[in-house]
């Protein structure tokens, strides 16, 4: 008991951090999207990154909430990722053009979710390509309008005008992309955090973008298939890479220690879903047990976790 309300009182404590530091960082944000840029880091060479804040898109960060990034060539720019909203994408896309005045040729979308895609229409009038799993366009066909109104709820005035824009070019199993002297191999991944998980290795720095099959901090969010993710995240770590950005969070060089922490609540979720039905429990009370010991070192816990069992449970119910 002594433990439980210790771990309470570090977790209040840290939610109170996590507040003040979400409303400095939308602060920050939203100041740079009013001079239309975003702050962004140089991971390597021509490789920039955003790191979106850990919470809900609301208002105050106008849906930059996920990692964005884009990827300098010879030739062209491939965005990867472009946001929660409109405002995002146009910081995004001015950003680029302070950096470089060679032309956006792709926007990469990594998967379906809002935070991932509701900023492609800022770049509509470059004409690129735009790149998604091929199972990407039936979720967003699927899902769009939810997507819509969710964002004007949540956002206000930053998530009126949308527009969702589809790929026009898909990925079934591998692609690449030529950005001039600079190559990124596209990778579609079975069904996973979502059925339309993407990754994108840029080759030249040994950079991984690995969208939402990765998260740092926030809890990860089951949207696909539990044990497909459970699988593909043991790929992933075990990749020839140097560095990777995952979708939300930052692990720097600890990535493979990141990808091991995912892994361990993925299998958790799994492990205790499975005994929690073998035991007879229904399912509101799975919710309240399962992996509660893991709930502790992972943000937006209370958001998110109740959630995964729910797909834990409806997926390991029927399980031969």
């Amino acid at each position: 008991m002594l433990t439980v309300e210790c771990k309470s009182a570090s977790a209040v404590a840290g939610r109170l951090w996590r507040s003040m530091m979400g409303a400095l960082f939308a602060l920050t944000v939203s100041a740079s999207m009013a001079a239309e840029t975003l702050p962004m880091k140089e991971l390597a060479p021509g490789v920039f990154v955003f790191n979106g804040v850990t919470a809900e898109q609301d208002a105050h960060n106008r849906g930059a909430i996920s990692n964005l990034g884009f990827v300098v060539g010879s030739r062209c720019v491939a965005v990867i990722d472009t946001g929660g909203s409109p405002a995002v994408g146009a910081a995004l896309r001015e950003t680029v053009r302070q950096k470089t005045a060679l032309p956006v040729c792709y926007v990469i979308n990594t998967h379906v979710h809002p935070d991932h895609v509701l900023g492609n229409q800022a770049f509509v009038a470059d004409k690129p390509e735009f790149v998604g799993h091929a199972k990407l366009p039936a979720a967003l066909a699927a899902r769009g309008r939810n997507y819509m109104a969710s964002a004007e709820r949540l956002m206000g005035e930053a998530g009126r005008g949308l527009e969702l824009v589809a790929p026009t070019r898909t990925v079934s199993g591998e692609d690449t992309l030529d950005l001039g002297g600079r190559v990124l191999r596209l990778r579609a991944w079975p069904t996973a955090h979502t059925d339309n998980d993407l990754t994108v290795l840029d080759e030249t720095s040994g950079t991984l973008f690995a969208g939402d099959l990765l998260f740092v901090g926030h809890m990860p969010v089951v949207d696909g298939k539990l044990l497909g993710w459970i699988k593909v995240n043991a790929q992933l770590a075990a990749l020839d890479v140097k560095r990777v950005v995952s979708g939300h969070g930052d692990a720097g060089p600890a990535w493979r220690e990141a990808f091991a922490k995912q892994g361990n609540y993925l299998q958790a979720l799994a492990d205790q879903t499975r005994a929690a039905i073998k035991a007879g429990r229904k399912l509101a009370q799975a919710a309240d047990e399962v992996a509660r010991d893991q709930v502790g070192d992972w943000e937006l816990a209370d958001l998110f976790h109740k959630r995964n069992v729910t797909a834990a449970y409806a997926e390991l119910e029927w399980e031969d």
